[in-house]
This record gives C-alpha cells, sequence and structure tokens, in this order.
C-alpha cells in the first residue's frame, strides 16, 4: 500500500545549500525510496524569483516520489501541516560584524520561524536546524516554540561527523562505510571536539580500534581535530563558496537516521538538547553520539572522557553557555 506524502519544509531554498538539499529530498535519499514527499520551500522576499526558478527545475526533473511543490517568502504558508522542518536559512555574518550583530539578526529570524511552526506545523514535526550559529539557533526555536517537545528540535554537527569519518577513511586508505562510530562533541563550531577514542573501522578480521591502526596519537589528537574543526574554512577558501553538497547530504544522513534508525551498533552526532550526561550544563544544544529507533534518538551512555577528552568538551560547552547568555541577551 502506497504511502501518505510527508511534508518536508527547506528554509533559505533557493541558496546554495537549499538548491542541493531539494533535489535529494525529492529523490527519496533523506526518507526513504518508497516514501512520497511533498516540499514546502521558503525564502525571502529579494529571492523569490529564483525560488520559483528551484520549483519549475524540481517539476523538470518528474521525480516520481514528489507529490507536490509548495514555494512561498510566507512563513505562515511555508509552515503549515510541515512534518520535518529543515532550517537552512539564515543570516551570514558579512565582513565587519560582530559575533553579536550575526547573534542578533539571528535571533529575530529563529524566533518568527519558530512562532510559525509552533502555530502550524503538525504535532510530531521534526525539526533540524542548519544555519549558524546551528546550536544556538536551535536553543531560540525551541524556546519560541514551546510546544514542539524538546526531543524533536536539533541541530546538524553530522557534517562534521561525516568529515571526521572521511579523515579517518583517507589517512587508513579503507573505504569510509567501514569507518564507524566517531564522536563530534559540542559546538558547531571551531570549538567543536571530534572524538575517535571509540571509533572502530570493520577489517577483514573483525572490528580495530582507529587508534590501534593509525598508530598515530600526535596526529590523532592534533591535525586530525584541528582538520576536522576548520573544514569548513578550508572549503571556503578553496570554492569561494562555503560547503553546500557535503552539508545537503548531511541533513539528508541526520534526518534518515533519525526516522528510520541508526544500524546496530552504530552511533551518529546530533545536536540535541542536554539532560546533563557526560557532565555538560543542561539547557545548551549540544552534540552527543545518539543512537535512533522508532523516530526517537538517544544519547549513547557510559563512555570513558579520558583527562584530554574532558578538557576538549569542557571548552566547548563554556563557549555554548556564552552564545546562549549572548543569544538572550539579544531578546530583550
Amino acid at each position: 500500500m502506497a504511502k501518505n506524502p510527508v511534508r518536508v519544509l527547506v528554509t533559505g531554498a533557493a541558496g546554495q545549500i537549499g538548491y542541493a538539499l531539494v533535489p535529494m529530498v525529492a529523490r527519496g535519499i533523506m526518507l526513504g525510496a518508497d516514501q512520497p514527499v511533498i516540499l514546502h520551500m521558503l525564502d525571502i522576499p529579494p529571492a523569490a524569483e529564483s525560488l520559483n526558478g528551484v520549483k519549475m527545475e524540481l517539476i523538470d526533473a518528474a521525480f516520481p516520489l514528489l507529490k507536490g511543490v509548495v514555494a512561498t517568502t510566507d512563513v505562515v504558508e511555508a509552515c503549515t501541516g510541515v512534518n520535518i522542518a529543515v532550517m537552512v536559512g539564515g543570516f551570514p555574518r558579512k565582513e565587519g560584524m560582530e559575533r553579536k550583530d550575526v547573534m542578533s539578526k539571528n535571533v529575530s529570524i529563529y524566533k518568527s520561524q519558530a512562532s510559525a511552526l509552533e502555530q502550524h506545523a503538525a504535532p510530531d514535526c521534526k525539526v533540524l536546524v542548519v544555519a549558524n550559529p546551528a546550536n544556538t539557533n536551535a536553543l531560540i526555536l525551541k524556546e519560541f516554540a514551546p510546544s514542539i517537545p524538546e526531543k524533536n528540535i536539533s541541530c546538524l554537527t553530522r557534517l562534521d561527523h561525516n568529515r571526521a569519518l572521511g579523515q579517518v577513511s583517507e589517512r587508513l586508505k579503507v573505504p569510509v562505510s567501514n569507518v564507524k562510530n566517531v564522536i563530534i562533541w559540542g559546538n558547531h563550531s571551531s570549538s567543536q571536539y571530534p572524538d575517535v577514542n571509540h571509533a572502530v573501522v570493520e577489517t577483514t578480521t573483525g572490528e580495530k580500534p582507529v587508534r590501534q591502526l593509525v598508530a598515530d596519537d600526535a596526529w590523532l589528537n592534533g591535525e586530525f581535530i584541528t582538520t576536522v574543526q576548520q573544514r569548513g574554512a578550508a572549503i571556503i577558501k578553496a570554492r569561494k563558496l562555503s560547503s553546500a553538497l557535503s552539508a545537503a547530504s548531511a541533513a539528508c544522513d541526520h534526518i534518515r537516521d533519525w526516522v528510520l534508525g541508526t544500524p546496530k551498533g552504530t552511533w551518529v552526532s546530533m545536536g540535541v538538547y542536554s539532560d546533563g550526561s557526560y557532565d555538560v550544563p543542561s539547557g545548551l544544544i549540544f552534540s552527543y553520539p545518539v543512537t535512533c529507533e522508532n523516530g526517537k534518538w538517544s544519547i549513547v551512555q557510559g563512555l570513558h572522557i579520558d583527562e584530554f577528552s574532558r578538557k576538549k568538551l569542557d571548552a566547548t560547552a563554556n563557549e555554548l553557555v556564552e552564545e546562549k547568555a549572548l543569544a538572550y541577551s539579544c531578546l530583550n
């Protein structure tokens, strides 16, 4: 029996990430090859013409799973009835801007979008925030959409997770699909902590720890971490544009695993509402290792945190505490 279509909202849909993401959603990469979708695309009025062009291309691509397209600059129309919201739109930092200026712009954007989701989205709506500062934008959204369960609001650190997998795969010259259980702790910023202490590689003789196979602690504790932390900046330098294809792909991975579940024995990184696990202050959106089942995520518990890791977790948590204070000061 055919499934009912799922309504998927993409904000900032005429932008680089949105343009890469919407065909992936329409092709079934996000929700599976048997799940029809209706795409809701939102952008700002100056991008209305471009957004209409994206709609025309979606129609021209004749995706069998795509059962409808809503392309609009009206936030209420965009949010009405949506089951999944991927919040890509945000105000980017421009030259000469202070952090507080960017935060203030994004606080007002996420406040209004949160209110529209609160009033018009489906009751079980799952929200993924991509736009930076992603963790704190997600926290603001949670604040102004109180009826959306906190478990249904997350931010994207899967891009960093995938980058970490890619670095290990390149270093060991193994397929990336053989590497699993890296962790991104904390903020989607350069303070994040990419952690391989629990990561393994599938070999012909079973799973082996990444640390053992790499056999170079100096690289794993140094260059590996900074490469993942600064990968976004490196891509901007190379492309003269920010990561779009990889960010869109990671957003699909994040939602797919959240909705359809993670493979047994595998965890992924998601920015989720902290309950105090691993001595991280509660009340932050913090990236943790999670497993997903039946549309729900659970933080992986009981992992050993060594002294080196503890300092890294504390540093990224402190940055998030500061960001939260800055964001809340913009509300007054």
